[in-house]
């Protein structure tokens, strides 16, 4: 038995021993997943056998992988015990460790498709690295899990998934949660197959370098089932295994196995490194925690100057056209800019055509997608993380709670959970909003959903400007942002609907709000919108009686929400009048009202609100116009507004 590759994994049981220890003695919070078992595992793909470049994307069960890849039993120890010098700052603990190299997740097969696109960023950059994933046998019931594979295959990808089987998903026995074999799965996709043990450390540590070598040699994915068994529980002390069946893996374990016929020798290494580990805990805990204001830095959104305004103009040019033209030059200008999407490919070029000959000028940059929003999602995370700056459209918004646990368990969190290690500036675009009598799935607004998102960004386009210019505003943030563009306004000319005697303007604030009114006028009502419903509130305003005087406050970022502009023009008009596409309930109007009252808790005002309907969207014109906030429903709120406070 190799001495070094024995010693790492005696060093793997004794921290993850002393780990179980310390939580009982109520010194580590949260969770424990160990690995106690799977040593071999880890040290077969991680230690000694990856390349510099190469990264290693990990579960909830992680610990034994990181100390097999990194060798930083200090700040893995310190960052289980909640330390500031830990890997990451203490916040992340058990199940999120990060490195350069290596990141850990506890959601089952989030970072699948992250893997992906890390492959898919080694590809783009032309370099000899490849991106290893390590995932359970429980991890398979998960669909992410084959939209990843299949793509892998399609698109050759050094990717090799690693899949530990050890029987269980939590308390359940594989033969209760898996149809079919392992095997056929990776091979239905026409991955390259692998299979070894624990049991057999020296034949699996072979193996996997062979496993390895294929993946970086042939630029394919590849696919290592290791049969393995956890000793310990599936956390800390809940297991309900029997024990019979414990025991019985406990007499095969090759580290028990050798401290049986080695006493004298297992106890020697043993005791340096528990040695080594009586410092690294004592030293942990008294190091100092993370501080709030080192892991919260809060953002810049609000100002309290008064924004300077700039009159908008006119561009004789539809919306969609603006937005491939957007592209187009982007791709050119900064070859780090990557499209993704269903059917993106020329001729098609998307469903609304944003992306019309983009794959003809960018071939190696423009990626047309299976079905699989999921996945897509995730390969843009990866790709963000790697230095890209990923375009990822999703055909329609209905489909955007398919992407939410990348985002909402992923980019949205990935910044501050590895303690601003990184960022992942992806861009999710989406076009939303009815009225073209698609019906109930493809006819959706759903903003409310989106804008509880912490720490991700969400604009919102109109027709009041080139989107371009919202456009390069998103491209240079840091965070994620999702984008929601209308359908309607892809063929919309820019700045057409302006009601006579009224005058448009940007504010010069990064989140572009626009004010729409008639200058040196005291406004009787400020009404708050964006996105699609824009125009049918211009076209309302056009058709009100001209001795009324709106101020039209129109953001282009809804989350997080600038309201300078809004409690200015509030101040002096006392009634708001809001119009959203999406139903009410929990919306942006929703959040909007809550925000004026923190921030001025004594300013009083009429309100009425204006939103759709809460019924699943109908196909039949006549019907879609009365559960929309059409220009005819608009009016008739404005009314209730002037005639509820007469």
């Amino acid at each position: 038995m190799n001495k070094k590759h024995l010693e790492k994994a005696i060093e793997i049981r004794a921290v993850e021993e002393r780990l179980l220890d310390l939580f009982s003695k109520g010194k580590l919070s949260g969770t424990v997943h160990t690995s106690i078992g799977q040593e071999y595992s880890a040290i077969a793909f991680c230690h000694e056998k990856l390349s510099e470049g190469d990264r290693v994307l990990s579960n909830h069960r992680c610990h034994g992988h990181y100390l097999a890849f990194t060798n930083d039993v200090e700040g893995f120890i310190s960052e289980m015990m909640g330390s500031g010098s830990g890997v990451c700052g203490g916040i992340g603990s058990s199940q999120h460790l990060f490195s350069p190299s290596f990141m850990s997740n506890g959601t089952q097969a989030n970072l699948a498709p992250v893997a992906a696109g890390i492959a898919l960023n080694f590809t783009l950059k032309d370099q000899d690295n490849i991106a290893l994933l390590f995932i359970g046998d429980g991890t398979l019931g998960e669909g992410v899990v084959y939209e990843t594979m299949n793509i892998a295959s399609l698109w050759n990808l050094p990717l090799l998934i690693v899949c530990e089987n050890n029987k269980y998903a939590q308390s359940t026995p594989i033969e209760n949660n898996l149809a079919g074999s392992i095997k056929g799965r990776a091979e239905s996709f026409g991955i390259k197959y692998y299979h070894g043990s624990t049991t057999d450390p020296e034949s699996l540590i072979s193996l996997a370098s062979e496993s390895i070598d294929f993946v970086r040699r042939r630029s394919n994915p590849a696919f290592f089932e290791v049969d393995t068994y956890r000793l310990a529980a599936h956390s800390k002390g809940d297991d309900d295994r029997d024990i019979e069946e414990i025991r019985t893996y406990e007499m095969t374990d090759p580290l028990n196995v050798y401290m049986n016929s080695n006493q004298a020798e297992y106890q020697n290494i043993r005791q340096l490194i528990e040695a080594k580990l009586d410092k690294i805990i004592s030293l942990a805990e008294t190091s100092p925690r993370t501080k709030l204001d080192d892991y919260y830095i809060p953002g810049s959104n609000t100002n309290v100057a008064k924004p300077k305004l700039t009159k908008l103009a006119s561009v004789k040019k539809f919306q969609g056209k603006l937005l491939n033209e957007y592209f187009a030059t982007k791709m050119k200008d900064d070859l780090n800019t990557i499209f993704i999407g269903e059917d993106v490919l020329s001729p098609y070029g998307g469903a609304f055509k944003i992306a019309r000959n983009l794959s003809d000028l960018y071939p190696n940059r423009v990626f047309s997608t299976p079905i699989s929003e999921a996945a897509i999602a995730g390969i843009g995370n990866g790709l963000a993380i790697a230095g890209f700056k990923p375009y990822v459209e999703i055909m329609f918004g209905d489909f955007t709670p398919l992407i939410m646990e990348q985002i909402i368990n992923g980019s949205s969190k990935f910044q501050h959970m590895y303690n601003h290690h990184i960022s992942c500036p992806v861009v999710y675009r989406t076009p939303m909003g009815g009225k073209r009598g698609y019906g109930p799935t493809h006819s959706q607004s759903l903003e409310r959903f989106l804008i509880g998102i912490d720490n991700v960004k969400v604009y919102s386009l109109n027709a009041l400007i080139d989107p371009g210019i919202i456009y390069e505003k998103v491209h240079a943030e840091t965070c994620p942002c999702i984008v929601i563009e209308n359908k309607l306004d892809y063929g919309r000319f820019i700045l057409k609907d302006i009601p006579s005697g009224y005058s448009a303007f940007m504010t010069d604030e990064n989140d572009a709000t626009f004010i729409i009114k008639k200058v040196n006028v005291k406004p009787d009502v400020t009404i708050f919108t964006y996105g699609g419903s824009v125009t049918d509130t211009l076209l309302a305003v056009a058709e009100y009686p001209d001795e009324v005087n709106f101020e039209l406050i129109i953001p282009s970022v809804i989350h997080p929400l600038n309201i300078e502009c809004l409690i200015d023009s509030l101040e002096q008009s006392n009634q708001l009048f809001t119009v959203e596409e999406g139903s009410l309930y929990g919306g942006v109007s929703s959040e909007l009202i809550a925000t004026i009252h923190d921030r001025v808790p004594n300013l009083n005002f009429n309100l009425k609100r204006i939103g759709s309907i809460p019924v699943p969207i109908p196909s039949v014109r006549g019907l879609e116009d009365e559960v929309l906030p059409s220009k005819k429903r608009i009016i008739a709120g404005l009314e209730e507004l002037f005639n509820g406070n007469n």
